[in-house]
């Protein structure tokens, strides 16, 4: 028997965020990121909403990019201060993963963070407060996903905190908030979605939903991520990009990710490269790598017109360039010898990172050494 893993309640469509007004509470502890949200009016517009509502507001602002968990604690505090019963992850991936774990250390304030990286230990949450996830970008799916990827400066590490306790209450993907999202964050995000279509597909857990989730995703972000980046004021474009994003998360979150994961999450956390960026330079190769043992991929190729594992690599790195997303890590303006000094450190972590244990192809050390090199280069991996 399965179990299908989703948001309480989904609201999509443009203009979605009005459904705020028919939630029920008392007080709402708003968690957003920079400036953008003030500055498109999408964080005005939730408190107005919330107060329509009834419910007293409080904004926590400047969450960082790849949150760390000293943010959360930081959060986490200020929610035991001000005692809310809704949450609201309001931003990209970071603000609402960052709110999750401020979530999770306001209903239980002596829980330990190291223990919380090991998956499914999160503790028992809704005792104090339910959660409202309101994604601004269109690409990890955390709106509907038990996941928060939180760093640990001091380590150089990103951690998945994995637990379907944190899949939140309500999701409301509206294609409007993210009209304003940079080209290149577009493309970023995009390309994440696709990495978990890709990768809840071809991984070790057969799921007939994940499945579904995962091919319509794929088909909907090879339609629609070129538009989105070239007319970001193309609000349909926009939309379905949302959508795609929310079913690649709803895929995973049944499914789970590999070791292109893996991979990414050290290098965003040591090197600080955005991390959809970093999965579409690793994906290419990692589909190479699976394909020695895995027979899915051409299923996923014909979704977009190809035939084979090697035609929707290819497929993958044109769409890439066609986005104006890099294809090496060196790129980013990492030394060869800043690289050489890491690669053992970030090759371990990898491997112990727990979207490892989802691969369709068991690593060892070497060969994720070897795939970390050859994307470093930006040539094509054959092991």
């Amino acid at each position: 028997m399965s179990k299908l893993f989703i948001a309480g309640e989904v609201f999509h469509g443009a203009g979605s965020l009005e459904e705020l007004k028919h939630v029920k509470g008392k007080k709402a502890f708003i968690v957003t990121g920079g400036n953008s949200m003030r500055k498109s009016g999408t964080l005005d517009r939730t408190i107005a909403f919330l107060e329509e509502a009834g419910l007293e507001t409080f904004v926590f602002e400047g969450v960082e990019e790849d949150p760390s968990s000293a943010t959360s604690f930081r959060g986490a505090e200020a929610m035991l201060a001000f005692q809310p019963d809704w949450i609201v992850g309001l931003g990209g991936c970071s603000a609402i993963d960052a709110a999750k774990m401020m979530w999770v250390f306001y209903e239980h304030p002596d829980a330990d963070f190291d223990a919380l990286v090991k998956p499914f230990t999160v503790p028992s949450l809704r005792n104090k407060a339910k959660f409202i996830a309101i994604p601004s970008t269109s690409g990890t799916g955390t709106e509907t996903t038990g996941l928060a990827v939180i760093t640990d400066r001091e380590k150089g590490v990103k951690y998945p905190i994995v637990s379907y306790e944190l899949t939140p209450d309500i999701a409301i993907v509206d294609g409007e908030v993210c009209a304003s999202m940079p080209a290149h964050i577009t493309a970023n995000t995009g390309l994440d979605a696709l990495t978990h279509c890709v990768e809840a597909y071809v991984s070790n857990i057969d799921d007939n939903y994940a499945d579904v989730l995962a091919k319509g995703g794929l088909e909907i972000v090879f339609n629609n991520l070129r538009e989105a980046v070239s007319n970001p004021t193309n609000i349909q474009a926009r939309q379905n990009m949302h959508d795609a994003s929310f079913m690649a998360g709803l895929a995973f979150n049944n499914a789970w990710l590999g070791i292109v994961h893996s991979l990414s999450h050290q290098v965003g956390a040591l090197y600080g490269i955005p991390h959809g960026a970093a999965n579409a330079i690793f994906l290419p190769n990692v589909i190479r790598y699976n394909a020695k043992v895995s027979t899915r991929f051409p299923d996923l190729a014909k979704v977009i017109g190809k035939e084979t594992a090697e035609e929707l690599a290819q497929a993958i790195e044109t769409l890439r360039a066609e986005v104006n997303n890099i294809s090496s890590i060196k790129e980013f303006g990492i030394s060869k010898a800043d690289w050489e000094k890491n690669i053992d450190y970030i090759t371990n972590n990898a491997l112990l990172d727990p979207c490892t244990g989802f691969n369709p192809r068991v690593p060892v050390l070497e060969e994720l050494k070897a795939i970390y090199n050859a994307c470093y280069e930006g040539v094509v991996f054959n092991g």
